[in-house]
C-alpha cells in the first residue's frame, strides 16, 4: 500500500495543476473537519462551510462562532482560495491547450518519418526547443504537464509503457524514437516497449546510469547515452582543459558546421583510417572516427582497417 501511495504521487506531481489540484482538496478536507470539530457541526456543514468560503460565494448561514473557528476560517482562506484559484485556472488553460494541439494533431494520422519523445524528464524543457530546431516533424508522448510547451509540438497525453497510448503516434512509421525517463526503469520498460511495437524504428535512449545503457544493448537497443556519464566527462575534461566543453558545444550546435555519419564507401575498404582521414582533409571533411561493431575507434593511439558495413563520423562545412 505505501508502495501504490508513493507511485500514485510521483503521477500526480509530473503534472502542475492535478498537483494543485490534489493540495486544494487536501487543504479544504482538513479546514472543514477543523471546522466541524471547533464549532460543534456535522462534518458535511463543515464542508458546506468550506466550499462556499474557497469559492468565495459566502452565504453567511454557517459562520465561525470563536476565536479558534475565525483563526481557522482566516487559515482555510489564504491556502485553500489560492490553491483552488490556481488550479481552476490550469485546468482552463489545459483545456484550452487540448483544443489547440487537437486541432494541430488532425494530420497527425498522416504523420510519417517524424522523431517522436517518449517519457518525461526534467531536462526534457530544455531538450525539446533544440529538438524542435532541428526536427520539426516532432510528436511528444507523455504524462507530464504540456501547458508550458510550445503549441506546435502535438501532444499525446498518457503513459508511454501503455501499447493504447503508443498506437496513437504511430510508432512504426517514425523515423526515429527518443527515450527519456525521471528513473533508469522508466526508460528500460518504454524502450522496451517502443522497440516491440516499432523493431525497425532506431531507437535513443537517454538513461541515467552506464549499467542502463549495458542493459538496453544486450535487449538490442543499441544507441543510448548515460546522463551522468555524459556530464561527468564533460566537466573532467573541462577541469583538464578549459576549452573542452566549448569545443563540443560548438561541434553540436554550430550552424558552420555539421556532425554527419555514414556507412563507408566501398573503396575505403580495406585502407587504413590515418590514409583516408588523410585523403579528405584538403576536402574540408574532418574524419572524427571509425564505428566499428558500436564501439568507436578514433584511431589515435593505434590505427584500424576499414570493414564493410563500418560506419564513420565526420565534421564538414554547415548547409
Amino acid at each position: 500500500m505505501p508502495f501504490f501511495m508513493i507511485l500514485m504521487w510521483k503521477r500526480i506531481t509530473k503534472h502542475q495543476t492535478l498537483t494543485l489540484t490534489t493540495i486544494a482538496f487536501i487543504t479544504t478536507i482538513i479546514g472543514a473537519l477543523l471546522f466541524a470539530f471547533t464549532q460543534h457541526v456535522s462534518p458535511f456543514i463543515g464542508f458546506y462551510w468550506a466550499i462556499t468560503t474557497i469559492t468565495t460565494v459566502g452565504y453567511g448561514d454557517v459562520t465561525p462562532h470563536n476565536t479558534l473557528g475565525r483563526v481557522i476560517a482566516m487559515g482555510t482562506m489564504l491556502t485553500t482560495i489560492p490553491l483552488a484559484g490556481a488550479a481552476f485556472a490550469g485546468w482552463a488553460a489545459n483545456m484550452a491547450s487540448l483544443h489547440i494541439r487537437r486541432a494541430l494533431g488532425m494530420t497527425l494520422d498522416k504523420t510519417r518519418d517524424h522523431l517522436i519523445v517518449l517519457g518525461y524528464s526534467p531536462l526534457l524543457i530544455h531538450l525539446l526547443p533544440d529538438l524542435l530546431q532541428e526536427h520539426q516533424n516532432l510528436v511528444l508522448v507523455s504524462m507530464m504537464d504540456t501547458t508550458h510547451l510550445p503549441p506546435e509540438i502535438p501532444c499525446i497525453t498518457g503513459d508511454p509503457t501503455n501499447p493504447h497510448v503508443l498506437a496513437k503516434a504511430h510508432l512504426s512509421q517514425a523515423k526515429q524514437i527518443v527515450v527519456v525517463g525521471e528513473t533508469d526503469g522508466e526508460v528500460l520498460m518504454t524502450a522496451v516497449e517502443a522497440q516491440h511495437l516499432a523493431p525497425d524504428v532506431p531507437i535513443f535512449a537517454i538513461t541515467q546510469s552506464r549499467r542502463a545503457t549495458h542493459t538496453l544493448q544486450d535487449l538490442g537497443i543499441l544507441h543510448s547515452v548515460a546522463a551522468q556519464d555524459l556530464l561527468g566527462h564533460t566537466l573532467a575534461k573541462s577541469l583538464e582543459t578549459p576549452h573542452a566543453a566549448d569545443l563540443f558545444t560548438t561541434i553540436l550546435a554550430s550552424d558552420q558546421t555539421r556532425l554527419q555519419e555514414m556507412v563507408v564507401p566501398p573503396a575505403w575498404v580495406g585502407q587504413e583510417l590515418s590514409a583516408i582521414r588523410s585523403q579528405n582533409a584538403e576536402n574540408c571533411l574532418i574524419l572524427l572516427g571509425l564505428v566499428h561493431e558500436n564501439q568507436i575507434f578514433l584511431g589515435v593511439h593505434q590505427d584500424r582497417v576499414i570493414e564493410m558495413n563500418d560506419r564513420v563520423l565526420f565534421l564538414t562545412a554547415g548547409t
